[in-house]
């Protein structure tokens, strides 16, 4: 039970770490011209974006956290960093053939093409982003884990 706990914890502290690291590359974005008439094309509202964006981050951030620590031992890679971008990248995959290919090519809005890799190109920045903090955190907590266990004890 308390293994339970503890696996839980760190998902949860590695999923906030990564849906903030998410929500501040979208925030970083959403100040360039690009990002401005991407909203504008697609019709996006500022202020929804922003909380669809931290709700969007914290529920990959789980999945890619929940990810990594589960399944370490069977994912490629032999780094937490390496493991959480590998990760990142199968949920951009997800996430860009079940929500952005529809959404882009069903609406038949003009402009499709550009839309849908301008979206690429910000969920692939903001979903790396996440990984590479997710994986650097994963990293510190294993080396301060280890360290604590070799103290001597008094």
């Amino acid at each position: 039970m308390v293994r339970t706990r503890g696996f839980w914890n760190r998902v949860f502290v590695l999923a906030l770490a990564g849906g903030a690291a998410f929500w501040a590359a979208n925030f970083g974005i959403s100040l360039t011209p690009v990002a401005a008439e991407y909203r504008a094309g697609l019709s996006i509202p500022y202020v929804p974006m922003l909380v669809a964006s931290l709700v969007g981050g914290l529920f990959i951030g789980l999945c890619v956290s929940c990810g990594l620590l589960r399944f370490s031992r069977a994912a490629p890679g032999r780094y937490p960093v390496r493991q959480a971008m590998l990760l990142s990248l199968a949920v951009l995959v997800i996430v860009t053939v079940a929500l952005e290919i529809p959404a882009r090519f069903a609406a038949g809005t003009g402009g499709a093409v550009r839309y849908f890799l301008i979206g690429l190109l910000i969920n692939t920045v903001r979903i790396l982003v996440l990984g590479f903090v997710i994986g650097h955190l994963q990293a510190w907590l294993d080396r301060r884990e280890c360290a604590l266990a070799q103290r001597p004890a008094r």
